[in-house]
């Protein structure tokens, strides 16, 4: 059985995030770290094997097709260069910046993405906390935007190895200095910065939607920022139950309304 070095890489990396967590914890979370991490990574392998099977054959076609096309944002620009890569990059990562705030805006897509957001203990593996139906949609939005901008294949493989480790990091719950982190947040999402965007106050949860560069929220104006860290509280308001943590429950709360009025255990 062959397996990628790519996968290799994250899962190394995932299991020092951990290791560093349970070491130098911004949160005490370790009572219920292992029943949590094992959850959100159920959903993550579950995801992964839609990707692999469903979407990675259609990627390819699609990326083929788009490269034979000649079309795309890209088009202009020389291949095989720095410059195609790094435009690349940008355009893709202001693609899931935009992604992200769609999936805030419209109720439909909130449905799916408010799972990831209901965790109450952020992590990294909250980074890997996604309903498959999010990953479905999200994967229907990728064959359309490809073409559009005209990634390559070799470009898309780097932006996503990237994109993994940057997304498992800002969802860690590591005690970073406060000044390592404001010089990491100038340039890409910090987890301080990333923590405001998982609280439970919508204003701050409706904020801070970069997945690489950190850059996007001050161009567009939904970046946010709180000193005092320590009083913040992670999920949603709605989802204060342990029930709404068991995993049948995360399948089906896009299918349901949550319970406003129901008190917390």
């Amino acid at each position: 059985m062959y397996i990628s070095p790519k996968f290799i890489s994250e899962v190394l990396f995932l299991a020092l995030l951990i290791f560093l967590e349970w070491s130098f914890p911004f949160f005490d979370q370790k009572r219920e770290k292992i029943l949590h991490d094992l959850r959100n990574l159920v959903l993550a392998l579950i995801n992964g094997v839609i990707g692999s099977v469903i979407f990675s054959s259609l990627i390819v076609a699609v990326v083929r097709w788009s490269d034979r096309s000649g079309h795309g944002i890209l088009a202009s620009i020389p291949e095989g260069g720095a410059a195609h890569l790094i435009a690349a990059f940008l355009l893709f990562d202001l693609w899931m910046y935009t992604w992200h705030v769609i999936n805030h805006l419209v109720p439909f897509l909130w449905r799916f993405h408010r799972v990831h957001h209901s965790d109450p203990a952020m992590d990294a593996s909250t980074g890997l906390r996604f309903h498959p139906g999010e990953i479905i949609l999200s994967y229907c939005a990728r064959l359309i935007i490809i073409p559009v901008i005209g990634i390559k294949y070799s470009e898309l493989v780097t932006y996503e190895a990237v994109l993994v480790a940057v997304i498992l990091f800002h969802h860690s719950n590591v005690a970073l200095p406060e000044y390592m982190d404001k010089i990491l947040r100038s340039v890409i999402v910090s987890p301080r910065m990333h923590r405001v965007h998982h609280s439970d106050i919508m204003v701050e949860t409706n904020s801070n939607y970069s997945s690489i560069f950190s850059w996007w929220d001050r161009i567009f104006g939904t970046y946010r920022y709180r000193e005092n860290m320590k009083t913040l509280r992670f999920g949603l308001k709605e989802y204060n139950s342990s029930r709404d943590q068991e995993l049948i429950s995360l399948f089906a709360a896009p299918f349901r309304n949550p319970d406003k009025n129901r008190k917390q255990d």
